[in-house]
C-alpha cells in the first residue's frame, strides 16, 4: 500500500492563470530532477479543480490544456510523470479520442493518468478506458482525488506533498480508502486462492443441470438488502461485489443488459469504489464487458459462464429466506 506524507507548507509552482498556459518548455525536465504533470480540463470551473488537487501534493504542472488540444500537446511532451484530465461535461469525440489515447500511452508505460469526472459521464468514460491502467474517480471528495494521483504516480518514483487537503480533516478519508483497496485486494486473493488447496477447483453444472431460478427471486433478496437501510446506516452493509452479483444475476434472468453506470448505482457504494470492484471483478474474469453495438460511447457488463453458475447453485443450496 502506498504511503503518502504529509508535509505543511504551500505547493512550490505558481498558479496559471490562462486555461492554455504553458508553464514549462516541453524540453525542460529540472525542478529537482521530477517530470511534471500534464493538466487537461473540459472547462475553466474543471481546471480550477483540477489545479487545487495538483498543488497540494507539490507536484510541478508541465502545462493546462483544454480538451481539444491535449493531443497535440502529449505529443509534444517529452517527459511527464502523469496526466490529469478533468471533466464536467462531455467533449464528444475530442475526448473519446483523448480517452483512447490515455489508455494505449498508460498500458505502453509511457505515463500514468487520472481521469476525474461527474457521474453523468461514467458510461462513455468507461466505453474507451476499458479496464486498464489508468485511474478513474467519480464525484470525488479531495482526499480521494489525492489518493488516486498517489497512486498513479507511486510507480514513478514520485512522492507526493499534502498542504490544504491534509489539514482540512481528510487524513481519516485517506486512511479508509487505504484500507478500502486492502480489502478489495484481500477478497481478490481469496477469489484466486480459495482457503484451502484441495478446495479450489469448483465444478461447474452444464446449463442444462442448473437450479432453476426466477428473476423476481433475485429481486426479492435485493430489496430485502436495500430494507435494511431504514433502520441502520448503510456504510454498516457495504458489501458492492455482491450487490453487484446479485444484480447481474436478476438481470441475466430477465433477458436485460446493464451499463457500467446502472451497475455502479447497484452497488449503493461511492461510484468510485463501485468503478474499483467492477474494474477487479472484470479482470478476475467474474465480470465481462461488451460494447454496445448500437452505442460505441457505452459498455455492457454481465457476469461470466461460471459466475452465473455459482450464483445459481448458491441461491438452490442457500434457499430464498436465507440469500440476504
Amino acid at each position: 500500500m502506498h504511503v503518502i506524507q504529509a508535509v505543511l507548507g504551500p505547493a512550490p509552482h505558481p498558479r496559471l492563470d490562462p486555461m492554455d498556459a504553458i508553464s514549462t518548455d516541453p524540453d525542460d525536465l529540472s525542478y529537482f530532477g521530477r517530470p511534471p504533470i500534464l493538466m487537461i480540463a473540459s472547462s475553466a470551473a474543471a481546471r480550477a479543480r483540477a489545479v487545487r488537487t495538483v498543488e497540494a501534493t507539490g507536484v510541478r504542472i508541465a502545462a493546462e490544456v483544454a480538451v481539444p488540444e491535449a493531443l497535440e500537446r502529449i505529443d509534444r511532451q517529452i517527459s511527464a510523470s502523469a496526466v490529469w484530465l478533468e471533466l464536467d461535461e462531455d467533449c464528444g469525440v475530442p475526448m473519446d479520442e483523448l480517452l483512447a489515447q490515455l489508455n494505449r500511452d498508460v498500458a505502453s508505460g509511457r505515463y500514468a493518468a487520472v481521469v476525474s469526472a461527474s457521474s453523468a459521464l461514467v458510461d462513455p468514460v468507461m466505453a474507451q478506458l476499458g479496464d486498464g491502467g489508468v485511474e478513474f474517480i467519480i464525484d470525488a471528495d479531495d482526499a480521494e482525488r489525492v489518493a488516486a494521483l498517489a497512486v498513479a504516480t507511486s510507480t514513478r518514483s514520485m512522492p507526493l506533498r499534502l498542504s490544504d487537503v491534509a489539514s482540512d480533516g481528510n487524513a481519516e478519508r485517506l486512511r479508509q480508502l487505504s484500507d478500502e483497496v486492502s480489502r478489495i485486494a484481500a477478497t481478490l486473493a481469496r477469489l484466486s486462492t480459495g482457503p484451502s488447496t484441495a478446495e479450489q477447483r469448483v465444478e461447474v453444472a452444464p446449463a442444462a443441470n442448473l437450479p432453476a431460478l426466477s428473476a423476481e427471486t433475485v429481486r426479492s433478496v435485493i430489496r430485502a438488502r436495500r430494507l435494511r437501510t431504514r433502520y441502520f446506516p448503510e456504510e454498516l452493509f457495504a458489501d458492492p461485489a455482491w450487490d453487484m452479483l446479485l444484480d447481474l444475476l436478476q438481470a441475466e434472468l430477465s433477458q436485460l443488459r446493464v451499463p457500467v453506470s446502472s451497475l455502479c448505482l447497484a452497488a449503493a457504494v461511492p461510484p468510485t469504489t463501485a468503478l474499483r470492484w467492477l474494474k477487479s471483478l472484470v479482470q478476475r474474469g467474474v465480470f465481462i464487458r461488451r460494447a454496445d453495438p448500437r452505442d460505441g460511447r457505452r459498455v455492457f457488463v454481465e457476469l461470466a459462464p461460471e459466475a452465473s453458475n455459482a450464483m445459481r447453485r448458491f441461491f438452490a443450496q442457500a434457499g430464498k429466506e436465507a440469500v440476504i
